[in-house]
């Protein structure tokens, strides 16, 4: 995100609170009680959005991590369709010869 895209979400959240704060008292709340809601609402949808990005995080469904995978399933994909016949017959051979020791060495 660029610092004129952080600048701009950040002028936004101001004026959706100020918005909601004046929709709150047209609603016909007092200005103490307009203001306190107006804040609960704000800071639920914070946590709100905080937790989505958490759960991003943890779960590692990031943009960055699904690009970095997706740029190595394409490179590894690319270098198999370089191998000639010969060198995939001998790394399949290789792969079965690993599978047959693995439960072996357990």
């Amino acid at each position: 995100m660029r610092r004129i895209d952080v600048v701009g979400v950040g002028i936004g959240a101001f004026a959706a609170g100020g918005l909601l704060y004046l929709a709150l008292t047209l609603a016909g709340l007092d200005t103490t009680s307009a203001g306190i809601w107006s804040q609960v609402i704000f800071l639920g949808g914070l946590l709100g959005w905080v937790a989505t990005y958490l759960t991003r995080v943890l779960t590692q469904s990031m943009t960055y991590n699904q690009q970095l995978q997706d740029y190595e399933d394409a490179v590894l994909q690319k270098r198999l369709d370089e191998l000639s016949p010969e060198e995939l017959a001998q790394l399949q051979a290789e792969l079965e010869q690993e599978k047959s020791e693995q439960p072996s060495s357990q």
